[in-house]
């Protein structure tokens, strides 16, 4: 499954915000420096749909605060 995501880094916390639109917006603690944000992104979305970090893909947007994530082996639906 493709998702697009909205980054805000530089947060005082890291944490799913919900859905804008058809982008999923999270918070991140990390600055976008040397793949830091990047790194606490997939951490983030790993706990928040309940899959391996290994699952978990940038696949487009790697320097840019809109990416395309994709996720593979989804287990359940997200916590709420």
């Amino acid at each position: 499954m493709d998702l697009q995501v909205k980054v805000i880094p530089k947060a005082s916390n890291s944490e799913v915000l919900g859905w804008e639109g058809n982008l999923l917006k999270v918070r991140i603690n990390a600055v976008p420096e040397k793949g830091a944000a990047n790194k606490e992104l997939i951490k983030v979305l790993s706990k928040y749909f309940d899959v391996p970090k290994s699952a978990i893909t940038i696949v487009r947007g790697e320097h840019q605060r809109i990416k395309q994530v994709r996720l593979e082996k989804r287990k359940k639906s997200p916590k709420k």
